[in-house]
């Protein structure tokens, strides 16, 4: 079976409507790969030469729901496209508590960047939330597509600035937002994960108890 270990910058914009169409796809007989190639030609505008280069390096990879994709103690080595399903993408206190650094849908790259860039062993871990459909590119062979096609390579410096600026907003609004603003964001930001992914770990993203979740939620929903 092959390991694979690894955050990588996403694509963590609201979901594109593009997102709901691999069902469509599948229904069609679409392959994984078409599903990644749609995607790179609508936000990369690679061409069918360049499409090529990169199905020649790509992996296909399921997970079941549970199926770990990283683990604690892994190096990464790919980076990974997610085509279908729900991950998360989180890290294990000292005193046992999850804490999700972030949660990964259809049309989102995922991986653990400082363990790729590094080679150094993660301290994350990456489950399915739900089955899910990956293509999987490995760091030598995703190099070399950077290095060969230029459009390509300027898509994934525009997904990494953007994939920062989403970070940066994300701790000031942790430091200055209060727990309502921080689950209004959310479930304005994210409708799609916030509608897929239980309540524990929307508090867990959000840095607070599912206790003060929930009232937050009761109290939104008497007045909306």
């Amino acid at each position: 079976m092959l390991k694979v270990t690894g955050t990588f910058y996403g694509d963590d914009t609201p979901i594109s409507p593009f997102a709901s169409n691999f069902d469509i796809f599948v229904k069609n007989g679409v392959s994984m790969f078409e599903v990644f190639a749609a995607y790179l030609k609508e936000k990369a505008g690679l061409t069918d030469e360049e499409l090529d280069q990169v199905r020649a390096v790509t992996i296909n990879k399921r997970l079941r729901k549970r199926q770990y994709l990283l683990q604690e103690g892994d190096i990464c080595h790919y980076n990974c496209f997610v085509a279908k399903g729900c991950l998360r993408n989180y890290r294990v206190s000292e005193d046992g508590v999850e804490h999700i650094l972030r949660f990964a849908v259809e049309n989102w790259w995922l991986s653990d960047t400082e363990s790729y860039n590094n080679g150094t062993p993660t301290r994350n871990n990456i489950d399915a939330l739900e089955d899910s459909d990956l293509l999987l590119i490995e760091k030598k062979d995703f190099d070399q597509l950077l290095n060969t096609i230029t459009r390509f390579r300027e898509f994934i410096d525009r997904l990494k600035a953007r994939s920062f600026d989403v970070s940066q907003n994300r701790i000031m609004s942790n430091i200055s937002d209060t727990a309502e603003e921080r689950y209004l964001n959310f479930m304005k930001s994210y409708p799609d994960i916030f509608n897929r992914v239980p309540l524990h770990m929307i508090a867990s993203y959000l840095g607070v108890s599912r206790e003060t979740l929930s009232r937050i939620r009761n109290q939104y929903s008497k007045t909306h």
